[in-house]
């Protein structure tokens, strides 16, 4: 990474509307009309990519933290039964350590769609500030972002119950 400011660096690699003309060749308004609103399409698509990468994080995220719960809960019930030869914090430890992998995985996954939606928005504002793309339709907050962080939640109070066995999981 660089240590150039990216609104900077977008700025200047930003084309202005006399270079777009000169690029297409000529004042055609019609083909401006039409690139800048592919663009502005693009932008939705690209946004919408960034949703379903991160929903593919959060279903993998998920997987591990009900697959650790299970874990706990099912081993934790083995131990009740006598002569079961486990450990007594086995089923613990490894809940929680497959819990919490999936809390990183979620984590690093939020911080990384979090990123590169700010850059995706500054790029967009850049752009409309150069009228190359239409400011009309807004840059919404992403539901999927909202899930995850409330699957993070979820995922914290799952650690913390099966760590100090108190409720809602214990």
């Amino acid at each position: 990474m660089t240590d150039t400011d990216p609104a900077k660096h977008l700025s200047d690699s930003a084309l202005s509307m006399g270079r777009a003309r000169e690029l297409l060749g000529g004042n055609d308004e019609a083909s401006l009309e039409l690139s800048s609103r592919r663009t502005g399409m693009s932008f939705q698509r690209t946004r919408m990519s960034a949703d379903r990468t991160l929903m593919s994080i959060m279903r993998t995220a998920l997987s591990l933290i009900g697959f650790g719960f299970t874990i706990f809960q099912f081993f934790g019930h083995m131990l009740e039964i006598p002569g079961s030869g486990l450990r007594p914090h086995a089923p613990r430890n490894f809940g929680v350590a497959l819990v919490a992998l999936g809390v990183v995985m979620l984590t690093l996954g939020i911080v990384y769609h979090v990123r590169y939606m700010r850059g995706l928005r500054t790029e967009r504002r850049l752009m409309i500030g150069e009228g190359l793309v239409h400011g009309e339709s807004h840059y919404p907050v992403s539901l999927t972002l909202i899930t995850a962080g409330l699957l993070w939640l979820l995922g914290l109070l799952a650690i913390v119950s099966m760590t100090f066995n108190v409720a809602p999981f214990a």
